[in-house]
């Protein structure tokens, strides 16, 4: 609920990235305000949403970096039957425009059902960026292999995935199990996205004071190598990394998965024109 100071924060991130000739910097879900729906005066910062979009649109152009500013919680219609709030990922260039925007598809149980409103059966959009064909994804959606397969086959090759998941979110029997389940699914999921889609990740997850339940692991993964970087702990922090492509390429000719995907016999209904069977 400190607007203000975390974009401050968020802004000397993405300037320290700048500085070291980093091309895109990519922030966590929620990044702004946390995930605090009941707090009286959540839905009244919500609804500055455009203000702050703006601000990291002027960011972008004024260190010629692309920014996806985790995700921007936006109050639209504000008090009238078709109120909504949405949780929405955006892609800026380096220029200072706006080349891709995603709403959250799958919301995490009651805690974001009974808020937010979902893209539902919007398709998965896919965005032509300086850096090629990317994708975006928030959270939850990692859980869902569908997602990642409707852009692959769209030419995405790279994923960029906002999150604030936490250690927490494993039920009581799953901890008493393993209290670091949660990061086990995380680095599990992340790695087989890589390699079942041959495809580069982005991962920005919520961070904070120990303690307190952040998972942390922000990382960058490929095919072959899984995190080429990552972020081990729960605190706040920054990597720099360099993302080369070619790992993906090589990965492809390899496992050949995109040129299944363009089979004209491909057998699973979601290919060629059957959506429906999504």
């Amino acid at each position: 609920m400190q607007l203000e100071a975390n974009y401050q924060k968020a802004a000397n991130f993405i300037r320290a990235a700048a500085k070291q000739d980093s091309t895109l910097a990519v922030l966590p879900e929620y990044h702004l305000l946390n995930w605090v729906p009941h707090d009286e005066k959540f839905k009244e910062a919500c609804g500055q949403w455009k203000e702050y979009l703006d601000r990291y649109c002027a960011l972008a152009k004024e260190c010629n970096i692309c920014i996806v500013p985790g995700t921007i919680l936006e109050l639209h219609d504000a008090g009238t039957q078709s109120e909504a709030l949405l949780n929405v990922a955006y892609f800026i260039d380096n220029s200072g425009e706006i080349v891709g925007r995603y709403v959250k598809k799958n919301l995490w149980g009651d805690i974001e059902r009974l808020h937010l409103t979902s893209s539902s059966t919007d398709p998965h959009p896919v965005f032509d960026t300086p850096m090629g064909k990317v994708g975006m994804l928030i959270c939850w959606d990692l859980a869902f292999p569908e997602a990642f397969r409707e852009m692959i086959r769209q030419g995405a090759k790279i994923i960029i995935i906002p999150t604030f998941w936490t250690l927490a979110d494993c039920s009581k029997a799953g901890l008493a199990l393993n209290p670091s389940a949660e990061a086990l699914f995380l680095d599990s999921m992340l790695t087989a996205r890589c390699f079942e889609n041959t495809c580069a990740i982005i991962f920005a997850n919520a961070g904070g004071p120990p303690g307190k339940g952040y998972a942390g692991l922000s990382q960058v993964c490929v095919p072959y190598a899984g995190a080429i970087t990552k972020l081990g702990s729960c605190a706040e922090g920054m990597a720099v990394v360099d993302l080369d492509m070619k790992i993906v390429e090589d990965a492809e000719l390899n496992y050949q998965v995109r040129a299944d995907l363009a089979r004209a016999d491909w057998h699973y209904g979601y290919q060629h024109g059957n959506e429906s069977k999504l």
